[in-house]
């Protein structure tokens, strides 16, 4: 099996905003290749533990390859929509930090046979956890030409998803669409040669939103984030990447409301609705990767890291 390489984003700044206790307890919510979570687990004394949750079982045995001389370590091949309960199963019921990087690992976009590239010819699978049925296989070639439409405008913010979709379904009338190569040729059809040669890389779009829907990855984010919120304890940090605009619009509304006090409409002369802060933001506005990270690592240009601290 291929190495599951993985250059951890934001790092030091990841560190820094969990504002990590010896005795502490921690959860990455999405370890992948454990480059985040080997920094974690150096900073932990005997007290400490950390959990590590992945739904790529590779990536499973990947972090468990790497922080094998750590002994705080547990590991969890399930999606972080499923922590609290999981936590609670093992009676842990707060914690004092949560890492959550949303993006997808350098691993499963440089292996062809995971599907996710569009610049790399593999067959249409797209599926973070392998043990689920349905792929971008299935999308592709089942989805109705509204439903695609839909997705690739919503999920892609696609403007030309209404010709992307059509041209799909044609395509697929001939023929099931089985690989990346082929989806991209499709895609690409719909472009004019101006477009595809002087801007490049039009399938983005269209391979981010379909992911997005093979994997669930918006449906469930805000009531994970909620969760993760509930499972602080007072001073406890949650720290959570996001790499699309979708994604980080969902964080930071969710940050908003359960960082303010009373949420009656402004007109309300005295407060009726009871709601109270549960966190502060350690910084109002995201934290972008630094110029010396944007010109090493090239996938860190999209990612913005928000920070909250859990209050009293």
């Amino acid at each position: 099996m291929k190495e599951f390489n993985h250059t951890p984003v934001m790092l030091n700044e990841c560190i820094s905003g969990l504002n990590i206790r010896e005795n502490g307890i921690y959860v990455d919510a999405t370890c992948g290749g454990g480059g985040h979570s080997v920094e974690i687990a150096k900073r932990l004394g005997e007290g400490g533990r950390l959990f590590c949750f992945d739904q790529d079982g590779e990536a499973i045995e990947a972090c468990k390859r790497r922080l094998s001389p750590f002994s705080c370590v547990s590991f969890v091949n399930e999606n972080f929509k499923n922590a609290r309960a999981v936590l609670n199963a093992m009676g842990i019921s707060k914690v004092d930090g949560i890492l959550a990087d949303l993006g997808v690992s350098s691993y499963q976009i440089d292996t062809p046979e995971r599907g996710f590239s569009y610049l790399l010819d593999g067959p249409l699978d797209m599926r973070m956890d392998e043990r689920q049925h349905k792929s971008a296989f299935d999308v592709v070639n089942f989805y109705s030409q509204e439903a695609l439409k839909k997705i690739i405008y919503e999920y892609g913010e696609e403007p030309f998803a209404p010709k992307i979709a059509a041209a799909i379904v044609k395509a697929r009338a001939n023929g099931n669409i089985a690989t990346t190569a082929q989806l991209k040729q499709v895609i690409e059809s719909v472009f004019p040669k101006s477009i595809i040669y002087g801007k490049g890389g039009v399938s983005k779009k269209t391979f981010q939103a379909i992911r997005i829907e093979v994997n669930g990855e918006l449906e469930l984010l805000q009531g994970a984030v909620e969760d993760f919120i509930s499972l602080l304890a007072p001073g406890g940090r949650l720290a959570i990447i996001t790499f699309h605009s979708l994604e980080d619009r969902i964080v930071k509304s969710t940050f908003k409301l359960a960082a303010t006090d009373c949420i009656c409409p402004p007109k309300t002369p005295v407060c009726i609705c009871g709601h109270k802060a549960q966190i502060r933001l350690i910084s109002k506005k995201p934290i972008l990767p630094s110029a010396q990270e944007l010109a090493s690592n090239s996938r860190s240009h999209s990612a913005k890291l928000r920070v909250a601290e859990k209050l009293n």
